[in-house]
């Protein structure tokens, strides 16, 4: 586990925000079995990309809903603390993903981050959306 209290308290507040929005519109079954296959996912590429032998942690699965949310509803505008003009998700989100991705390649010493398994969530969960809406090739605002 890499975080301490307020990793998890954002995790939680971003399920709580992405999650009921993505529960609302695809319905509790869907949505958990779209949870647990993020992160799933989000545990193998750790353990094969990544540089720890074992990760405990929502993240992947929340990156994984970020990525659908960013998919179905681009154009939301999202804030963000200290920035004070919104930014819409299609920005926004892949912004955080690059981020997780150069976390993961500097590598820094004491970074005890699962970048990988961000990463991980969050291409499961794009592929599973792009899956699931492609006869509907639509997105939705």
């Amino acid at each position: 586990m890499h975080g301490p209290f307020f990793h998890i308290l954002f995790n939680m507040f971003t399920l709580w925000i992405f999650g009921r929005i993505l529960e609302n519109f695809w319905g509790g079954k869907r949505f958990l079995n779209f949870y647990l296959i993020c992160g799933l996912a989000a545990g193998v590429a750790q353990l094969f990309v990544g540089e720890f032998s074992y990760a405990v942690g929502a993240s992947g699965a929340i990156m994984g809903l970020m990525a659908a949310f960013a998919y179905l509803f681009p154009n939301t505008e999202l804030m963000f603390m200290f920035i004070p003009v919104p930014i819409k998700a299609k920005f926004a989100i892949p912004a955080l993903m690059a981020l997780d991705l150069f976390g993961g390649i500097a590598n820094v010493q004491g970074d005890n981050v699962a970048h990988f398994a961000h990463l991980g969530g969050a291409v499961a969960g794009f592929l599973i959306v792009l899956f699931w809406n492609r006869n509907n090739r639509n997105t939705f605002y």
